[in-house]
């Protein structure tokens, strides 16, 4: 009977692959792991023997193939792409479920991925193959919806149903409260230094599959591939793949659990934390024994010239900083507004030697995204000052293109610019980013220009 049930499933599997994306695979992407958090919601936290069936379990794997779909991402260390997987899958989900099952299924290493951090220095990534991250995808989607509602209600990093601007928001009421003095604690290379012992331990408390748990410390001890070597790690969860968010998550419950019994009040996003007193004096004692805390429980270590006590306004916590007024207003970090310059003088450099179509469709897709976030903030006139900077860009950019005085000056004439007009403008000896500013620029290159363009208004205007 139990052979019939496993070929009826491998078969119900293998055509749920062929299948592309369907109404139902969509609808997986969207909902993700809120809709299993749902339909699981009147569930024990505790974890039956059993999970790993979960895990292969048709519609879980559906649900992990849509999403690691929609995320894209690059290739691991065997080349396969995410385009790729569905195919293979079609051909080795059999074997795979197999060893899944029988608790064999040995991960290939991570590939060393190192990226810039805004403060200097790199964050080093891990990118697990595809098949790897499709795997990882069903095993949290399975804890994830059993694990989720016990953590702390202060805590809203890799959560379905919060994100980064509820947490601004919540240090935003603190402050509006009366606490007005943070605790900003950084923790020195967090997902480096996460103890592998210390976190099987704490998943081992409720899951019970022992297969589960062979695979879990697997994948942390799968190893780093790095020109073409591949070194072991005793310690840490590498960033890149689905799982880490939530075994963070997992060693840092323990964290909350602690300034919950103290009766703090904080917020934390992943291994970002402040916590908000009403005094210096007490700031600075929290920050003493919470340090402790860290070190002697978690094995985890304080960066002491990142974490400070100071007042809100003087720090910044997830790009947002506040206002130092009776209500306090979010407003974006000044760090923020220089990555945000910094990164659209290189979209539009002249020296990347890219087409004005090209450039525009690159600026347009960053500067959606950016709206998408810093447009929370309450502050509009740094959007406003932001938004004229961008298009004094551009015009700064154009007018480079245009190149020779005889071009500058047709460009002009042809734009509605008056002669004399475009000629002085042409014949003048002042830099393009002056000249950005000029009434011939301003008339040549209007507002409307831009938005035929489709460069989006930072402020939400048309």
């Amino acid at each position: 009977m139990r052979l019939a049930d496993d070929k009826r499933q491998n078969t119900q599997l293998v055509l749920a692959f062929l299948t592309e994306d369907t109404g139902e695979a969509r609808r997986a992407v969207k909902e993700g792991t809120e809709s299993c958090a749902a339909k699981h919601g009147t569930e024990s936290p505790a974890i039956g023997e059993q999970l790993m069936e979960e895990v292969c379990e048709r519609e879980n794997c559906k649900q992990a193939l849509a999403r690691v779909k929609a995320n894209k991402g690059s290739a691991g260390v065997d080349g396969m792409t995410v385009q790729q997987l569905p195919e293979y899958l079609k051909q080795h989900w059999p074997a795979i479920r197999e060893q899944l099952l029988s608790g064999t299924y040995k991960p290939q290493p991570v590939k060393r991925v190192e990226i810039p951090k805004p403060d200097g220095g790199v964050r080093k990534l891990g990118i697990p193959t595809v098949l790897d991250r499709f795997i990882q995808q069903a095993v949290m989607q399975v804890l994830q919806r059993r694990w989720d509602r016990t953590f702390s209600e202060h805590s809203y990093g890799f959560r379905p149903g919060r994100s980064a601007h509820q947490a601004v928001e919540q240090a935003q009421k603190y402050i509006a409260e009366g606490y007005r003095w943070c605790v900003d604690l950084d923790l020195e290379k967090f997902f480096d230094r996460v103890s592998h012992d210390k976190l099987m331990a704490k998943i081992a408390e409720r899951v019970n599959d022992k297969r589960l748990l062979r695979l879990i410390r697997a994948f942390l001890t799968a190893g780093v591939m790095e020109n073409g070597l591949v070194s072991p790690v005793d310690e840490g969860t590498p960033q890149g793949g689905p799982l880490s968010p939530l075994l963070s998550n997992i060693v840092l419950d323990e964290y909350d659990q602690e300034l919950e019994r103290r009766g703090l009040r904080f917020v934390r996003y992943a291994d970002d934390s402040n916590i908000y007193v009403r005094s210096r004096r007490a700031g600075e004692r929290v920050m003493e024994s919470i340090t402790r805390f860290i070190t002697a429980k978690l094995k985890l270590k304080v960066n002491q010239q990142k974490s400070a006590v100071a007042r809100p306004w003087a720090r910044k916590f997830l790009g947002f900083s506040f206002t130092n007024a009776g209500v306090p207003k979010r407003r974006i970090a000044p760090k923020a507004v220089d990555r945000f310059q910094e990164r659209v003088r290189e979209l539009t450099s002249r020296t990347r030697g890219v087409s004005m179509e090209r450039m525009t469709e690159e600026l347009n897709r960053y500067l959606r995204g950016w709206i998408g976030y810093f447009g929370k903030c309450q502050t509009p006139s740094v959007l406003q000052s932001l938004e004229e900077w961008v298009r004094r860009r551009l015009r700064s950019v154009i007018w480079k293109q245009w190149k020779r005085g005889t071009v500058r000056f047709a460009e002009l004439v042809k734009r509605g610019v008056g002669k004399d007009l475009a000629a002085k403008t042409a014949g003048s000896a002042h830099g393009p980013w002056r000249l950005a500013n000029s009434p011939a620029l301003t008339i040549a290159l209007p507002n409307v220009y831009f938005a035929s363009l489709g460069i989006p208004r930072l402020t939400g205007g048309r």
